[in-house]
């Protein structure tokens, strides 16, 4: 009796832990498709202002862009559990927009500039919806991967700060090319994370996501831009 007792204890346990997956997984698909709200709010204001913030000293714009993006990530992680941390995150997500518009003024000085982006749209789209469906579906544990992708992101960073000074196409080439396969896999990554029961919070599971759907898009649309774009 007690180990039918101990058995039926353990089966609950883990259809609670099945629950609290999925509906962790539910939540952030919601509120990743409500970030990209804000996100394109933030772009189209950008495209029109002409907002660029590199436009002084590129080293400096790029602490400073550092620096505003882990403030938001700091707030994030301190209010996860409220609703503070939703409306950072959306104030986060609108700050990329704005920063996502100048790579979208570069496109839109080519003829075929709305195709290049919608191309990159439906690429990151592709990947995404791939990614995620492998980490759902899948029996394996992708999080074993954490610590050779963090890797990555600190060598492609040092590489892209040095582009800064170098200004080498084929390096910025050879790093979009990087960047898109190496955050494609962080996709990967992060939903097993959610699918594995790492992750338990929505707000900070989204952010993980966001960042790595808005890296593989702008690395896209860079290598689209430089094989096909077209002057007028």
């Amino acid at each position: 009796m007690q180990e039918q007792y101990q058995w039926g204890s353990s089966a609950q346990a883990t259809r609670d832990v099945a629950v609290q997956q999925n509906r962790v997984l539910r939540n952030t698909y919601l509120m990743l498709a409500l970030t990209m709200v804000p996100t394109v709010i933030g772009a189209l204001v950008g495209v029109q202002l002409q907002f660029s913030f590199f436009a002084g000293s590129p080293l400096i714009s790029f602490l400073l862009f550092l620096g505003i993006a882990f403030g938001f990530f700091w707030g994030i992680e301190k209010t996860k559990n409220s609703g503070l941390g939703v409306a950072l995150l959306l104030g986060f997500t609108f700050f990329m927009g704005l920063m996502l518009s100048r790579i979208l003024q570069v496109a839109l000085g080519f003829s075929n500039g709305a195709s290049m982006i919608a191309m990159a749209a439906g690429g990151t789209g592709a990947i995404f919806f791939t990614m995620a469906g492998i980490a759902s579906v899948s029996k394996r544990d992708f999080t074993n991967m954490g610590k050779f992708l963090f890797v990555g992101v600190v060598v492609l960073l040092l590489a892209a700060l040095a582009n800064i000074f170098l200004q080498i196409p084929a390096l910025a080439l050879t790093i979009s090319a990087v960047a898109v396969m190496l955050f494609s896999a962080y996709i990967l990554y992060d939903i097993s994370r959610i699918v594995q029961g790492g992750e338990t919070n929505y707000i900070t599971a989204t952010l993980a996501v966001y960042l790595d759907i808005y890296n593989v898009f702008v690395s896209l649309l860079n290598l689209i831009m430089a094989f096909t774009g077209e002057r007028d």
